[in-house]
């Protein structure tokens, strides 16, 4: 028997469906979800808590003529579904398949694209704006959840949102109750009081009564009315802090109670200004582990599945057995927190992400989670480093880029000896281009006085936090990839590096390969290959990225061989182009490439795939230097 989904192929086809049929829709989703996912990998989780939810949205919403923000995006699997993406599901994440988030050219009803949160209810303004100004008739919604609503940025679009006066409908997505619900048969009876429409044409015409009122007493009556609602709401539901802002408040509401959702969502959609409808959800729901374990099952991982497109990438580096990067955190900073109690660490959301999970929980009050707030959490810990701590920050390279401000006037201007490990630095892989971290040696490497770092391995993270620490005189960044360490010696005491100190791993007379951070082993890969062919290649671990070393790099000014530059970065105003300016300056007129990611946005797809598309894994490297060298 034929499923009923797959006799939907856009939201009009889910709108001609009879009512009673939509929770076998919605069984048939979750079922959907969690087969393909599963097996695939992705953001489980957060789709399964929003299934009745977006259901109920495309049942009473028409996309692409009404517009629905999503935030972040790894909530609307579900949405993918229900817009004609169903078929390719299985692709998500995958090299030339369907992206992981919102992607606006993927699909005519993703109206915003996002991989970033707390943005939706700055850009749902933006729309409702825009729709208001060209005298549009669209409904304009955002659903922000998991979360997203602690972010800075949300907090500074409701208050402009409320007091705009435009017509918005926020959907606040509430899975983890970060806001206290008063659940029950009164807030459900208040809930259907407030969206009825009798009562709000009753309402209004209250309102416009007591505006004919004479002069003061119609300004009196009307204060003595707000306050008698706003008493009434603040008793029964736990929206005040919105009404403050300027919103219509409605709920808690059940987010898995479909015919309800429906139902209110009608009721709401007639009232105009703007609203906030707060939903009540489960992560994870319809799948026990993920309910019990809805950290853990946010996302998961799966096996690489064919698209048709994928390239053959080089065999993978023999690799040893190594913990990843971010897995050997803890242990790391374990040392520096039992010896040093201005020691602390600091993280935005992004514990478990990170590794500092485990460390929280072994070390409590020694660990600050901010909550999706990046800025927040650079200024904050300048002020714990203006107040004599250490802090250690933990944020993904593509989420710092939130902070850049907080990192230059709060940081380094004040030359506070805060350290930045940047989690996810170069191709992370499946989130694609919202998630890459190719940016940060640009805009970090502009900024005075920041010391800025990249380990070729787990042994050289050790001894590059070690030298951070041992640094009082300013902010230091360390940058690593989701990956391999390559090399980690447990037990080995980590050194103190001198500043801006580079090494030759290889010494030869032929080319050079300067490389930083993962790209160190690809580079001893592509020396290997190269010398299997007769050509003796040098390669240096240019492990501070800034500020350089002089004494090599007058070496490297006399090398009368062609001399690379590899990083996984951008290359515009990257590592490539500061060591082309200090050659340059110490006379050197030799042949020098710049290896690194193009001016433009890496697609989402398996980290090696990605880095062979660039030409940056070992093979590559050595074919482009035997090109190079006329030998093909």
């Amino acid at each position: 028997m034929a499923r009923l989904i797959e006799s939907i192929n856009s939201p009009a086809d889910l709108r001609a469906l009879p009512e009673q049929q939509l929770p076998d829709v919605c069984r048939e989703l979750r079922d959907h979800v969690i087969d393909v996912i599963t097996q695939v990998g992705g953001h489980l989780g957060a789709s399964l808590g929003v299934v009745e939810l977006t259901v109920a949205l495309h049942r009473v919403f028409e996309t692409p003529r009404d517009a629905l923000i999503w935030d972040v995006g790894h909530q609307a699997y579900i949405h993918k579904l229900l817009t004609g993406r169903r078929e390719r599901f299985s692709t998500i994440r995958q090299y030339k398949g369907l992206s992981g988030f919102l992607k606006c050219a993927e699909s005519e009803h993703d109206a915003f694209g996002a991989g970033h949160a707390s943005t939706s209810i700055s850009a749902a303004l933006g729309f409702a704006e825009a729709a208001h100004h060209l005298r549009q008739s669209r409904h304009v919604t955002a659903i922000i959840g998991d979360g997203a609503m602690t972010g800075g940025m949300a907090m500074e679009a409701l208050n402009n949102a409320g007091s705009s006066g435009r017509d918005l409908l926020v959907i606040l997505n509430d899975n983890a109750m970060s806001i206290s619900p008063n659940v029950g048969a009164l807030s459900r009876t208040f809930t259907e009081m407030t969206t009825s429409p009798k009562l709000n044409k009753l309402r209004d015409q209250l309102w416009e009564a007591l505006g004919r009122l004479p002069g003061g007493g119609s300004r009196l009556a009307r204060e003595l009315g707000h306050r008698v609602e706003e008493s009434l709401h603040s008793m029964v539901t736990p929206g005040l802090l919105f009404d403050e802002l300027g919103f219509r408040y409605f709920g808690p509401v059940d987010g898995h109670d479909l015919p309800g959702l429906i139902r209110i969502l009608e009721r709401i959609k007639q009232i105009r200004g703007p609203r906030l409808l707060h939903v009540l959800s489960v992560k994870g729901k319809g799948l026990e582990v993920a309910e019990k374990n809805p950290v853990k099952y946010h996302g998961v991982g799966g096996k690489l599945v064919d698209t048709g497109d994928l390239p053959a990438p080089p065999p993978p580096l023999e690799r040893p057995s190594a913990p990843s990067y971010n897995a050997l955190l803890a242990g790391i900073l374990e040392p520096y927190v039992q010896q040093d109690p201005r020691v602390v660490a600091v993280t935005a959301a992004m514990a478990e992400g990170t590794g500092l999970a485990g460390f929280a929980a072994a070390h409590p009050g020694r660990v600050y989670d901010v909550g999706i707030a990046e800025g927040h959490a650079v200024t904050f810990s300048a002020g714990l480093a203006a107040a004599g701590m250490r802090p250690v920050v933990c944020i993904y390279s593509t989420f710092l880029q939130r902070a850049v401000d907080s990192i230059v006037h709060d940081v380094a201007l004040q030359h506070l000896p805060v350290l930045f490990l940047l989690d996810r630095a170069g191709l992370v892989g499946a989130d694609g281009p919202t998630h890459h971290g190719t940016l940060d040696i640009a805009y970090l490497a502009m900024i005075p006085d920041l010391v800025l770092a990249a380990p070729k391995d787990g042994d050289e993270l050790a001894d590059l936090v070690a030298t951070a620490m041992a640094h009082e005189q300013g902010p230091v960044a360390i940058r690593y990839p989701k990956d391999n360490s390559f090399h980690w010696t447990p037990g080995r005491e980590p050194r103190v590096l001198p500043l801006g100190s580079w090494e030759w791993l290889r010494r030869a007379p032929g080319p050079v390969l300067v490389a930083c951070g993962a790209l160190v082993q690809e580079a001893l890969e592509a020396a290997d290959l190269l010398e299997a062919r007769g050509i003796s290649t040098a390669v240096v671990n240019a492990r501070f990225l800034k500020p350089m070393d002089p004494v090599l790099l007058d070496e490297l000014a006399c090398h009368p061989g062609p001399i690379y530059s590899l990083e996984e970065g951008t290359l515009l105003n990257g590592f490539g182009v500061m060591l082309r300016e200090a050659l340059a300056a110490r006379g050197h007129a030799g042949p020098l490439t710049l290896l690194g990611l193009p001016d433009g946005w890496v697609e989402h797809g398996e980290r090696r795939i990605l880095l062979h598309t660039v030409g940056l894994t070992g093979v590559d490297l050595a074919k482009r230097v035997e090109q190079d060298l006329g030998m093909r």
